[in-house]
């Protein structure tokens, strides 16, 4: 009896520092567990809170807005001399993954002859009817890909909506942002803008210029083709503090996409330019202003410089099968019947005219207007129909 008392005590005994040990393992547990995701948290703590925002838009899966909340250091970016897309998103790798192994690949490369079909957009400035304002206009006309909104408030610079096309970081219709890990490459969207505005009413677009890659080549440091439109909207309220940040610059468009680029820029106060790139004269900068006593400016996809303008389509200029100068003259007609004057309704009209659909190229593929956006310069906002929905308007505000 006595043997039986003392097994049973040692029985409870050995149970109750068990009990101790697996207690004391369960709070080191829970102690490394809590050290693990303060150290996560500090460390991608505004990238995950990034990637947690991303959602489709009003049920449409090929739309997506983005709260960009981690943080981005554009000085570091210029301080590279990136200037080819593989290198930018190499670049993103190393900011996002901090060490990780990940991987972004962008579908915009050339074909094997070294050329691309490029994008054929339309962008304008015209007055608010009715307002002391001024609409930015943009058609952005490519293959099907998904869209993306990012709205991004830094720490240092202007807040501002800006719109990417999503497969220069890796998305496609089949390969779309549906889950956690599948949205990390949307955190390359903030340094690859195609058209936006900042909270100053700056708006600005790209349009491109087949086998004109502006390579500027200057003891300047070096951007590349995005990087230069989301240094504008950052730091930059009017046309002119642009035009002075570019020339602070080597513009160099990625020689590997097959195309160069012009851009149009324009502010709240009715100011617009269109900066473009001299490919006889060592690419330096060349200007086009919007004169004083105009209501609106307007650009395609061919050279408007004096230089080299031209109404006789010419592949030397610009994109003739884009059919650049058709729709040129079209909204140009549109915008001087009204005097360069829109309601938003007319604005948006005047981007449905010249919009695309089923485009077909020699390639195969299929071109369309991946989307139609009205900035108002004066709200702050977008209004955006994608995908040649012209029945649905999206508005995005700051």
């Amino acid at each position: 009896m006595y043997k039986k008392l003392l097994n049973v005590e040692h029985k409870n005994l050995s149970l109750c520092v068990k009990r101790v040990i697996m207690k004391k393992v369960f709070y080191w547990i829970i102690g490394i567990i809590a050290v693990i995701c303060v150290a996560v948290a500090c460390i991608w703590g505004g990238e995950i809170k990034t990637i947690s925002s991303v959602h489709s838009v009003g049920g449409n899966k090929y739309l997506y807005k983005m709260e960009y909340k981690a943080a981005y250091d554009l000085d570091d970016l210029i301080s590279k001399d990136i200037d080819a897309n593989a290198e930018l998103l190499d670049y993103v790798i190393g900011r996002i993954g901090k060490g990780l192994p990940l991987k972004i690949k962008s579908a915009q490369v050339a074909d094997e002859n070294g050329e691309m079909n490029t994008m054929n957009c339309t962008s304008f400035q015209a007055r608010q009817a009715g307002a002391d304002g001024f609409w930015y206009g943009r058609n952005y006309d490519f293959f099907k890909n998904p869209t993306m909104v990012t709205v991004s408030r830094p720490k240092k610079g202007y807040a501002s909506i800006a719109v990417s096309d999503m497969s220069h970081f890796g998305y496609s219709l089949e390969k779309l942002p549906s889950a956690f890990m599948s949205k990390l490459s949307c955190l390359a969207s903030v340094y690859a803008p195609v058209d936006g505005i900042n909270e100053k009413g700056l708006c600005t677009s790209i349009m491109a210029l087949p086998k004109q890659a502006a390579q500027q080549d200057t003891p300047r440091h070096d951007v590349g083709t995005t990087i230069i439109m989301r240094l504008w909207l950052d730091r930059c309220a009017t046309v002119q503090e642009a035009l002075d940040l570019a020339a602070t610059l080597d513009i160099h468009h990625d020689a590997t996409v097959g195309s160069g680029y012009h851009y149009m820029i324009a502010d709240a106060s009715g100011d617009c330019a269109v900066l473009e790139f001299d490919r006889e004269d060592g690419w330096k900068s060349m200007i086009v202003r919007k004169e004083a006593d105009e209501n609106y400016m307007l650009v395609t996809n061919h050279l408007l410089s004096e230089k080299y303008y031209t109404t006789v389509p010419s592949e030397y200029v610009g994109n003739p099968h884009s059919k650049s100068w058709w729709r040129y003259e079209t909204a140009d007609n549109y915008l001087d019947e009204h005097d360069g004057v829109l309601t938003l309704a007319e604005a948006q009209e005047c981007l449905s005219q010249v919009h695309w659909k089923d485009l077909v190229w020699d390639n195969g593929m299929v071109e369309d207007t991946q989307y139609s956006n009205i900035y108002d310069q004066s709200s702050l906002c977008l209004y955006l129909r994608n995908w040649n929905d012209y029945d649905t308007t999206v508005k995005f505000e700051l």
